[in-house]
C-alpha cells in the first residue's frame, strides 16, 4: 500500500497552499528589531512571524549578556540590531550577531555595567505579531526619589515666612469676581515646601499609542506637551516637575503609579492624545477615577482602550507580584477621587477658555493609572489625534504650549484654594 504524505492547507486569501513536511521545518520570519534605550532600563526587540525559543546567560570579566535564539538565520534584519544599539545606550557597550549553530543565531551584548535580564515571549496583539523581548535592568534600581532631588538641586522650599500659594490667592481675587475672594482665608496658610508634580506622558517606545491619519503618534506628542509642561513647572518658585517617563520607552502602569507615589507627588497628571472609533469625535477632556463605573460609554471605551496599554507596550506578566499590583489598584480613596475631580474641573475650565471641550466636566472611569490611593490624580486628553483638524493642532507647537499653559493655571488656581496639608517628607 502507497504511503501517503501529510499535507498543510493553509488559507490565503482565495488561494490554497499545500505544504509539504520539509516546508513546515522551515524557521521564524524575522521581521524586525528594535532598541529602546532609558535610564530605567534598555529594551531589546525581535519580532517574528513566529514564535521564537530564547536562552541566555550571563558572564563576567568582562559583563556580557549572551542570548541564543533558535529557529532563526543570518539575516541582514537581525544584523541591523548591531547599528541600532547606541554608543550612548546606558546598559549596552556594543551588540555581536553572528550564526552559532544551524538555526541558532547568538547575540552577545557587552555591558557597561552588571544587569539583571527579564527575556520573554509575547503572542500576537494590536499591529504587533510575536516578540521576543529582552529587558536589560540595572542591578541596583534607579530611585525615581533621588533623581527628583538631583533636578531640584537649584531649587529650594520657600521660606516660612513666605506664602506663594497665597500670594496667588490674592492676586487672582483682586481680577476675578467675588466668588474668588472664597479662596482667601486659605492665604494664611504657609508652604514650607515645593510642590511636587507627577507628569506622566502617556504609551511610549513599543507602545504608540494611537495614530493619525498623517501618521502622527500619541506617544510623541504627549511627551512634547509634558515636556513643555515640566518646563513651564519648573519656572514657579513653588513648584518642581517628574517625568514618569522623559524618553521614548515604555513604562508599565502600576510603575506610572508606584513613582508618583515614590516621589510623594501632591498632584498625578497623566497626558494623552487619544483616538475614537469616529473621525469627528473632537475637543479636549479631563478624566478622574471612578470606583463606580464609567460616567459615559466614551469615557469607558477611552479607559478600557488606556488600560490595555500594557498588553501593546510588553509587560512581562511573570516578573510582576500580581497580589502586590492588585492590592496597590484596589486602595483608591473617596478623598483622592473628590481632590481628583477639583483639580480635574479647574485644568479644565482653563483649557476650555481657548479650546473646544469634548465635555464641559470632568469625565470618570476606571483608569488603572489614576488608581494611586494618597494622590490626586487626572488624565488629561488634550485632543482627538484621530481627528485631522486636532492632529494637525496636536503637532503645532503654539497649540501645545497653549495646552500646557492651560494646565498650569489649572493645577495652580487648584492649589490656591486647596492647599496641600503638611506631609511627613522624605525630601
Amino acid at each position: 500500500m502507497k504511503r501517503r504524505t501529510a499535507l498543510k492547507v493553509i488559507s490565503q486569501g482565495s488561494a490554497l497552499l499545500l505544504l509539504g513536511p520539509t516546508q513546515l521545518a522551515w524557521g521564524a520570519k524575522l521581521l524586525a528589531v528594535r532598541a529602546w534605550p532609558a535610564e530605567d532600563y534598555t529594551r531589546i526587540t525581535l519580532e517574528s512571524d513566529q514564535p521564537l525559543k530564547i536562552t541566555h546567560q550571563l558572564l563576567t570579566k568582562p559583563d556580557r549578556l549572551v542570548v541564543d535564539v533558535e529557529g532563526l538565520e543570518l539575516t541582514p534584519t537581525i544584523k541591523e540590531l548591531v547599528a541600532k544599539v547606541k554608543t550612548d545606550d546606558p546598559y549596552i557597550a556594543q551588540v555581536r550577531v553572528g550564526q552559532f549553530q544551524a538555526k541558532v543565531v547568538r547575540l552577545v551584548f557587552d555591558l557597561k555595567e552588571s544587569i539583571q535580564p527579564q527575556l520573554f515571549t509575547l503572542d500576537p496583539v494590536g499591529d504587533y505579531q510575536h516578540r521576543a523581548l529582552f529587558d536589560l535592568y540595572p542591578t541596583v534600581a534607579n530611585d525615581p526619589l533621588m533623581k527628583l532631588v538631583r533636578n531640584s538641586t537649584k531649587k529650594s522650599a520657600p521660606p516660612e515666612t513666605e506664602d506663594p500659594i497665597g500670594a496667588i490667592a490674592r492676586k487672582e481675587a483682586g481680577k476675578s469676581d467675588a466668588k474668588t475672594t472664597d479662596i482667601k482665608p486659605n492665604s494664611d496658610k504657609s508652604i514650607k515646601r515645593l510642590l511636587t508634580i507627577a507628569i506622566d506622558p502617556g504609551h511610549g517606545g513599543e507602545d504608540p499609542g494611537a495614530i493619525g491619519k498623517r501618521g502622527s503618534r500619541e506617544k510623541d506628542v504627549v511627551l512634547s506637551i509634558s515636556k513643555i509642561l515640566r518646563s513651564k513647572i519648573e519656572q514657579e518658585p513653588d513648584m518642581r516637575a517628574y517625568l514618569t517617563r522623559d524618553g521614548d520607552y515604555f513604562v508599565p502602569l502600576h510603575v506610572r503609579v508606584n513613582k508618583a507615589r515614590r516621589i510623594q507627588a501632591d498632584l498625578f497628571v497623566s497626558v494623552h492624545a487619544d483616538a475614537f472609533v469616529q473621525p469627528h469625535a473632537k475637543g479636549a477632556s479631563v478624566f478622574a477615577l471612578s470606583q463606580q463605573g464609567a460616567t459615559s460609554t466614551a469615557a469607558r471605551w477611552i479607559a478600557n482602550k488606556e488600560n490595555n496599554a500594557d498588553l501593546i507596550g510588553g509587560l512581562n506578566i511573570k516578573s510582576q507580584d500580581k497580589q502586590v499590583a492588585q492590592l496597590l489598584l484596589d486602595m483608591s480613596t473617596t478623598a483622592q477621587i473628590k481632590d481628583s475631580l477639583k483639580v480635574g474641573g479647574s485644568v479644565l475650565r482653563e483649557i476650555g477658555g481657548f479650546a473646544k471641550l469634548h465635555k464641559n466636566h470632568v469625565e470618570q472611569a476606571s483608569f488603572a493609572v489614576l488608581k494611586a490611593p494618597d494622590v490626586p490624580s487626572i488624565l488629561i486628553e488634550t485632543a482627538f489625534i484621530s481627528n485631522p483638524e486636532e492632529e494637525a493642532r496636536l503637532t503645532d507647537t503654539n497649540y501645545q504650549e497653549q495646552i500646557a499653559t492651560a494646565i498650569l493655571k489649572g493645577i495652580r488656581n487648584y492649589f490656591a484654594q486647596n492647599p496641600p496639608v503638611a506631609k511627613s517628607r522624605q525630601i
